[in-house]
């Protein structure tokens, strides 16, 4: 069997420094930042995957300022959705998979339970509706494609919520954080790790065609308030040894409207991941042991 050649996007993001060592046993990884390729250049995109002609493209790679995307439509909509139109016209022209990455922010979060893959999204922000909006370009193009949608995102590299409060916990005297939106923190290294193993099922796949494509959510197991998130992170430091200037029972608990933004985030982030776990036969570790893993990680210097 020829060596699968993987095209990945993002190698510097968070997500993508992690596909980077996960996917790296699968074939010859072609991992690309914004200095290589820049996404909001269409023809650029189309000519960096005609010349490489991967057999898998990874796309984690987005426009992800939340706020910032209400002001800078036009860019935020070239990379999260007109490259992602591109990479799925150009995989499917080659007959690759494209594996794109996609967020709960095309939903609402007005539903009172779990979402699944089939409710109907809404999304609220321009980075929601860049996103929706390159989902269904991806299917439109008739590509074979996976697209996991995720949420709360955080890792070992790059900055994230943890990171955040891990160093306000040690230099402020008071915090206040939300406790009325709900979600499951997801580490980068589980999505990847995810992605790896189904990527390995297509490859070893005796026939692709007939292959589970499609749409998944691809979470941590569990839920908890950004509060909550919070005071497990000030816990862990703490048995860790970190010097902190305040306790968990100290972490003031702030409704959302307390904290106005520019784009409104889902109040609900649930996502039910059944579909994916048992059609890759996969099961999705607690939301807590990540936090663990990576605060581990922080604490070593890894």
């Amino acid at each position: 069997m020829a060596l699968t050649k993987i095209l990945l996007t993002g190698k510097n993001g968070q997500l993508g420094f992690e596909l980077q060592r996960s996917l790296a046993i699968l074939g010859d990884v072609i991992a690309l930042d914004r200095a290589d390729c820049d996404l909001a250049n269409t023809d650029a995109v189309r000519e960096l995957v005609q010349r490489v002609r991967p057999d898998i493209i990874v796309n984690p790679a987005a426009y992800t300022a939340v706020d910032q995307a209400e002001t800078d439509s036009e860019l935020t909509y070239a990379i999260n959705t007109t490259a992602a139109q591109a990479f799925a016209e150009e995989a499917a022209k080659l007959g690759a998979l494209l594996i794109h990455y996609s967020t709960d922010y095309v939903f609402d979060g007005c539903k009172e339970g779990w979402y699944v893959e089939t409710d109907l999204p809404n999304p609220q922000s321009v980075y929601g509706k860049t996103k929706l909006a390159g989902e269904e370009a991806i299917r439109n193009s008739g590509c074979r494609h996976l697209i996991f949608r995720t949420s709360w995102v955080f890792g070992a590299h790059g900055g994230n919520f943890l990171k955040t409060m891990l160093r306000l916990m040690q230099t402020r005297d008071a915090l206040s954080v939300i406790n009325d939106q709900y979600g499951a923190p997801t580490s980068a290294s589980l999505i990847a790790d995810a992605t790896a193993q189904i990527i390995a099922q297509y490859i070893f796949s005796q026939n692709r065609a007939e292959f589970a494509y499609g749409t998944y959510h691809l979470v941590a197991g569990g839920e908890t308030s950004w509060h909550g998130y919070a005071s497990l992170i000030n816990d862990i430091a703490a048995l860790q040894g970190y010097t902190l200037r305040i306790t968990s029972k100290a972490i003031q608990a702030i409704p959302a409207t307390a904290y106005p933004v520019s784009a409104p985030r889902p109040a609900n982030s649930r996502l039910d991941t059944q579909k994916l776990q048992t059609t890759f036969g996969l099961r999705l570790p607690a939301w807590q042991d990540g936090v663990h893993q990576v605060m581990t990680l922080f604490k070593q210097g890894g």
